[in-house]
């Protein structure tokens, strides 16, 4: 469960995020569209995709790249892209639900194995994450159902919590044959952004903590969250800051720069950067923070 220092600091950062977007939206919209194969690239590497970062951002502009990429590889980049524009302009008009999670997978699949998008596994599919059988597939429909309808109706629990439970109950299910944990990811996002929450990145470099925290649910018999409760809690935290400082209209700099110019250890104020415990973020996963002009 997420803590009253953690809490509180979500608070505080919403506050100001939301009193400085007012009239920026455009600015949110550029930073959506600048962030988006940075978004592509970290949950695509987290299912082991041999995409650069920059080979990612080639293929979201058409532009050729240097070496023999895959087919798939091009399409779960260019069609991944296409599920995060699409939740951005649905925020306000779809809630989640089965149709919808559906209707995304179909969108992330379709073009890459039509003989499973769209629709969960059926009798006889069997999946596993590393040693994790995931549940037979007759149970699928009233699995997803509860979890939906769980999350829709626990009105008392702080939403961190709420979106976290929802997150590992959905990968533990493992509804789909091939493309959960994007789909999963995507969902976490969309459910940020219809509380009012800026759009958040689960990198590839914190993929043990966040593989973790379903290890400790399964374990727990579906009690702990807390680690995941972190690694959404940080990944929010970074985001509101990278916003802050743009809406803000501060100088960015690169943190080394910037520990250079302060005279501070860069190797201290990486580890603060990592804890979030400074205002710094992550652009094409080099540290940056925002210098008042």
């Amino acid at each position: 469960m997420a803590n009253k220092e953690t809490k509180h600091k979500i608070d505080a950062l919403k506050k100001e995020y939301d009193a400085l977007k007012t009239g920026k939206e455009s600015l949110l919209d550029l930073l959506f569209e600048a962030e988006l194969p940075e978004s592509v690239y970290n949950s695509n590497a987290i299912e082991n995709s041999t995409l650069t970062i920059s080979e990612t951002e080639k293929i979201l502009l058409s532009q050729e790249v240097s070496r023999n990429v895959s087919t798939r590889e091009v399409f779960e980049a260019k069609n991944l892209a296409v599920v995060f524009e699409y939740i951005k302009n649905k925020v306000e008009a779809k809630n989640v639900d089965a149709e919808f999670i559906l209707l995304l997978h179909r969108m992330l699949i379709g073009n890459i194995d039509p003989s499973i998008a769209g629709r969960f596994r059926t009798i006889g599919e069997y999946v596993r994450v590393g040693t994790h059988i995931a549940p037979p597939p007759e149970h699928l429909q009233a699995m997803i159902s509860s979890a939906l309808l769980e999350y829709s109706s626990n009105a008392s629990a702080y939403f961190l919590d709420k979106i976290a439970r929802f997150h590992l109950d959905f990968e533990n299910i493992h509804p789909f044959n091939d493309g959960n944990g994007r789909i999963g990811r995507v969902l976490l996002t969309y459910q940020l952004l219809q509380l009012g929450f800026p759009p958040i990145i689960i990198r590839d470099k914190e993929k043990k903590m966040y593989y973790k925290s379903f290890c400790e649910y399964r374990d727990s018999g579906k009690k702990k969250i807390a680690t995941m409760d972190k690694v959404i809690s940080l990944a929010l935290v970074e985001s509101f800051h990278k916003r802050i400082a743009y809406l803000r209209g501060e100088t960015i700099a690169r943190l080394s720069d910037y520990a250079e110019k302060q005279k501070e250890s860069a190797s201290v104020l990486l580890n603060k950067a990592k804890r979030q415990t400074i205002p710094a973020f992550r652009e094409k996963g080099v540290w940056k923070i925002g210098e008042k002009i």
